[in-house]
């Protein structure tokens, strides 16, 4: 408990574009190896970069929405290291004048709201992917697909204000669900649209100097990189405790051994040998362009969640649940307003939608029922032509079918029973069938009531008004016998 761990997040959010940083290759996931590369990507003799206009537009949007100062002026520059799947033999990058600094993403852990704040925003080109021991090759050979060389990222910096893991993992929930708000990334983890490196390192608690800290990197899920950060943290403080020093390193983490393992020694900035991109001007960007994107500005999760907790009166975690994703929050608040009824609209995506959806897989863009058909039943409801049990039933013929609410309950005999003369046969029957429950009720065992509205509402096959079958059933058990 002496010590205290810092951590910083690095995360590498590859943008939606069609095509390449810097060439017009397509920027598509899973294609043939090395069939998406061209001479500018491949760094071939002669060819130059032209900087592609989306992928500056929607770096601008990032830094826009998380609320970062914007440069006017930006240089490009050559990030140098030598590795297999860096063809060109250096990176284009920003360094020392980056498109954006400062900012910040909300978080939330343990419903505690708090801010994240950032170091920097800037744009650069992917490299390639080294396979290991895949394919034909089952461990014999190391192969590189180039595919992935140039598709443009924003590397989205954090100052190192993690002290826990689970506030890392919190902030990377946040700004995945904001990426794919904004539209500019789908923040695909396993298909390494968005990808994070941990910079971890310990100190006593109540220093103030950072202690020397180590990267590390393959991490592609936030579970892993809670647990690398937790993993590693306490590697460093076993070190240490045992009087030893850290060294500042390169980590790659095993997630099968759930250990780090040394990659490299961890360069310094003079290592890389940035200088300006001498086949890129400066990105100068203007007023009339700040404006275009600004357009583009939407409501981001956590005000979404404030308003859906206001406007609809739920609860701050169901709110949470339904704005984690735009299509998720778009979809119930469509339900919402054409019910009229928030609390049920959330009630039913909470529930059945999002347990149909668990049980089929597939997102709630292919639900097989429209917002517009959820809602027209959800006021069925609410204008008591059908009881709550019926509406699940109803639902599952919906879902079985495609058919509305209302041809369903029609067809089917399902709407609600509230004539009292009616009832009252259900009940007497049921009072006459279920004696023995009966005089346990009366000898005043209350808890029978339940089973005995169970099976009033079970042999009215759900239609049976509850409000009216409760009182004509409270009514006949306190009267001594059925009339």
């Amino acid at each position: 408990m002496s010590w205290e761990t810092v951590c910083g997040l690095e995360v590498h959010v590859q943008l939606s574009t069609r095509t390449k940083a810097f060439c017009a290759c397509e920027a598509v996931f899973g294609a043939p190896p090395n069939s998406r590369v061209c001479p500018v990507c491949l760094g071939l003799p002669g060819a130059l970069p032209v900087l592609n206009d989306r992928a500056v537009d929607d770096a601008l949007l990032a830094a826009m929405a998380l609320q970062c100062d914007i440069a006017r002026v930006s240089i490009f520059a050559r990030k140098n290291y030598f590795y297999p799947d860096l063809p060109k033999g250096y990176q284009i990058s920003q360094y020392d004048r980056p498109l954006a600094s400062g900012g910040r993403v909300p978080i939330d852990v343990g419903g505690e709201l708090r801010e994240i704040p950032l170091v920097r925003i800037h744009l650069e080109e992917d490299a390639g992917k080294s396979l290991h021991g895949e394919g034909e090759t089952q461990g014999a050979e190391s192969r590189i697909d180039l595919n992935r060389c140039g598709t443009p990222l924003i590397e989205i910096v954090s100052a190192p204000a993690f002290r826990h893991a689970e506030e890392a993992g919190a902030y990377l929930e946040s700004l995945r669900s904001i990426v794919q708000y904004l539209g500019i990334s789908d923040g695909d983890m396993s298909q390494g649209s968005l990808r994070c490196d941990a910079n971890v390192s310990v100190r006593r608690v109540g220093a103030t100097e950072l202690g020397t800290k180590t990267e590390v990197k393959n991490l592609n899920s936030i579970k892993m990189v809670e647990k690398a950060i937790q993993v590693e943290a306490r590697r460093q403080i076993e070190i240490l405790e045992r009087g030893g020093a850290i060294e500042q390193a390169t980590l790659l983490w095993d997630d099968r051994r759930e250990e780090v393992r040394p990659m490299r020694l961890k360069e310094d900035a003079h290592d890389y040998r940035y200088f300006p991109e001498p086949d890129l001007m400066p990105l100068v960007v203007d007023e009339a362009r700040l404006d275009r994107v600004r357009g583009r500005l939407l409501e981001l999760p956590f005000a979404r969640r404030a308003r859906f907790v206001q406007e609809y009166d739920i609860p701050p975690y169901d709110a949470g649940v339904l704005t984690a994703s735009r299509e998720l929050a778009d979809w119930f608040e469509e339900v919402a307003r054409a019910s009229g009824d928030g609390k049920a609209a959330s009630n039913w995506t909470m529930g059945e939608v999002l347990r149909v959806l668990k049980e089929r897989g597939g997102s709630i863009r292919d639900f097989p029922i429209a917002p517009v058909r959820l809602a027209a039943l959800l006021r069925l409801v609410r204008e008591g032509k059908i009881t709550g049990s019926a509406a699940k039933s109803v639902f599952a013929t919906m879902l079985s079918t495609g058919d509305a609410a209302e041809a369903i309950v029609e067809r089917e005999g399902l709407a609600q029973i509230s004539d009292q003369s009616s009832l009252e046969r259900i009940v007497d029957d049921v009072i006459r069938e279920n004696a023995s429950q009966v005089e346990t009720y009366r000898s005043g065992k209350s808890q029978v009531f339940g089973y005995l509205m169970g099976q009033v509402m079970k042999a009215s096959r759900g239609k049976a008004n509850p409000q009216v079958a409760t009182r004509l059933l409270e009514e006949r058990l306190k009267s001594g016998n059925p009339a």
